[in-house]
């Protein structure tokens, strides 16, 4: 990709992310406005580029938007500590842990349902009178 400006569709064939989606990030704020051409198509640069990258990532790692929102204020203050990053990035790590630890605790309750079954037919199922609290 050059420094040239990029339109929506190229913007979103390099990044992966739908023009749709773009858009939306420009409208809420997660993107700068694009410029516009003479034609009025949207053009962003390199910058957005690298952004809408960040943004990508973050997204990957389960940050909510008002959560990207806020690491990329920090990461537009250069200078100041990188510890408002580290927190956040902290608070993540502990959200994650904790969906794993209800993620194996529902997987283990499936392989205690799923181990009850007998096979036969619906009316004698063990699994469904235990979903309904019938069991």
């Amino acid at each position: 990709m050059s420094e040239k400006s990029y339109t929506v569709g190229r913007l979103a064939e390099h990044t992966g992310i739908k023009p749709v989606t773009i858009r939306y990030y420009e409208k809420i704020g997660l993107l700068p406005r694009a410029t516009r051409s003479e034609s009025g198509y949207r053009l962003y640069s390199k910058a957005d580029y690298s952004r809408l990258v960040f943004v990508r990532r973050s997204r990957g790692l389960g940050f909510s938007l008002d959560d990207i929102r806020e690491l990329l204020s920090l990461a537009d203050r250069q200078e100041e500590s990188c510890a408002g990053v580290d927190a956040k990035v902290e608070q993540q790590l502990a959200q994650v842990r904790s969906r794993l630890k209800d993620l194996r605790a529902m997987e283990q309750e499936l392989e205690r349902l799923s181990a009850c079954c007998e096979g036969g037919v619906i009316m004698d199922c063990r699994i469904i009178e235990t979903l309904s609290g019938e069991a």
